[in-house]
């Protein structure tokens, strides 16, 4: 070991694993985990340390002895800095044999739960271009490269649109290539900033507060609907209608043109108002004959074929019959009540969102759907004792909570009315763990089906089964 910069370095490091959030892993001389954000298990590389903790370190890999055979050649030329597809450097069955293994790890050390043999993991058939949607920024002073900032060149085009540099809020990566959204996603991405530079448009400063334009949301559907979403921060309607148009004349395709006038510090849409331009308000998904109407608030899963998959595992594991009270926990736009609806005698499905609430009455009713009611409300003050007398106790209880899991009264309740069954989804596996580790005493994990939904990226759906102990 040397030191380098006041920070260890060291040399000759075998990567061995890969951890939480896609970092790898190596052992430090001393024994400490390394956490290392460039590398592949199988490497032998040498390690300057970033950050020093009582029990690890983090750092990046700047000389590599040795490749690994894991690896494989990322196809973005943008991969390394941007940080959506930090996996893209491993090959996808590779990928895949990490997410399984952090579902088990997660599950056995967080939750502490005897578990049954876990279902091998269902991958995606596409690994590229699976998004239904993405937000991208605008920024007028973009990320430079490191070849720029070393140049003594004049830097003129300082416009970008694009992604956030991980970890740094006001800094955006000017994008020229994606491939996470089929097309039309990239061609109107760069029409638009196109059409910008030329006009004279300013980008977006988010720490001085100005500029006209600040962020582009693309939607596409399986129907091959596209939505196109411009969030401007001044009402300058001259300049929004000429944009706006070159849209409308360019890409006959869009079904929904949009834009919010949104001048609050922060970029979300949630609590603005939505505009037609053009077209509809919405665009149309597709399911197993049924039709899910997707506007700008609404929460679709962002792999439309890999949500498929999971709907189905959903299910399965239910095993309906026709008789049975199902309630559904953060229905969203009641996509899961609504998939399996025609197995229940009634499915109950509960939101926070009143938008949501309103889109999946909307569904229910454009697919004739007469067995579902939807209730608005935060989850964990209307899903009481009260609720319950009031709609009976469900026979089977399925639980899509956002990565941060169940509030601890919600666990609460669903202990308390027992349903037979509870189908667990989760997109983040630890959150789930400690959640199914309050439920062990009077539930049994029967089975764990992963579902990976994000190609080149460490995340990882998983559906679990817990049935009631004693039946």
């Amino acid at each position: 070991m040397r030191k380098k910069s006041a920070r260890p370095f060291f040399e000759n490091i075998a990567v061995i694993d890969a951890g939480a959030k896609g970092k790898a892993i190596g052992k430090a001389p001393d024994g400490r985990v390394i956490f290392l954000t460039n590398a592949v298990p199988g490497d032998v590389v040498d390690v300057q340390t970033l950050k020093k903790r009582k029990s690890f370190f983090e750092g990046v890999a700047t000389n590599f002895h040795s490749l690994s055979d894991k690896r494989t050649e990322p196809v973005c030329q943008h991969f390394g800095v941007c940080g959506g597809c930090k996996w893209q450097h491993m090959d996808y069955d590779h990928q895949l044999y990490y997410k399984q293994r952090e579902v088990e790890n997660n599950l056995r050390r967080i939750g502490h739960l005897e578990l049954p043999e876990i279902s091998p993991i269902i991958g995606s058939d596409r690994t590229y271009f699976y998004r239904n949607k993405m937000e991208f920024s605008f920024s007028d002073s973009r990320w430079l490269t490191l070849e720029e900032i070393q140049s003594d060149k004049k830097i003129s085009d300082k416009n970008a649109l694009g992604f956030h540099i991980p970890g740094m809020w006001d800094k955006i990566l000017d994008i020229e290539k994606c491939h996470l959204q089929p097309d039309p996603s990239n061609a109107i991405r760069l029409a638009v900033k196109e059409f910008a530079i030329e006009n004279g448009f300013s980008f977006f400063n988010p720490r001085e507060q100005h500029g006209l334009l600040r962020t582009l949301i693309i939607r596409t559907s399986s129907t091959g609907e596209v939505m196109v979403l411009i969030q401007f921060f001044k009402d300058d309607s001259i300049k929004r209608n000429s944009l706006l148009n070159h849209l409308s004349e360019s890409f006959p395709e869009i079904t929904a043109l949009l834009y919010v006038i949104n001048q609050k510090q922060n970029d979300t849409i949630y609590d603005q108002e939505v505009i037609c331009y053009s077209g509809r308000d919405y665009i149309l998904e597709e399911m197993e004959g049924l039709s899910f109407k997707i506007d700008a608030k609404s929460f679709f899963q962002t792999n439309s074929e890999q949500a498929y998959e999971l709907y189905k595992v959903v299910r399965d594991f239910a095993a309906l019959t026709g008789t049975e009270l199902v309630y559904d926990l953060y229905t969203g736009t009641g996509t899961i009540a609504q998939f399996i609806a025609k197995k229940a005698k009634r499915v109950i499905g509960i939101e926070a969102v009143p938008e949501s609430i309103a889109n999946a009455q909307e569904n229910a009713k454009r697919n004739s759907i007469e067995n579902v009611d939807f209730f608005v409300g935060d989850m964990k003050t209307i899903f009481d004792e009260k609720f319950s007398v009031e709609n009976g106790n469900p026979d089977v209880l399925i639980t899509d909570p956002p990565r941060d899991g169940m509030h601890k009264d919600v666990v609460r309740q669903i202990l308390e009315i027992a349903p037979k069954k509870v189908v667990y989804v989760s997109c983040n596996s630890a959150t789930q763990a400690r959640d199914l580790e309050l439920m062990k005493e009077k539930y049994e994990i029967t089975r764990i089906q992963p579902v990976d939904m994000f190609p080149q990226t460490h995340h990882v759906e998983n559906v679990v089964l817990l049935e009631k102990l004693g039946l």
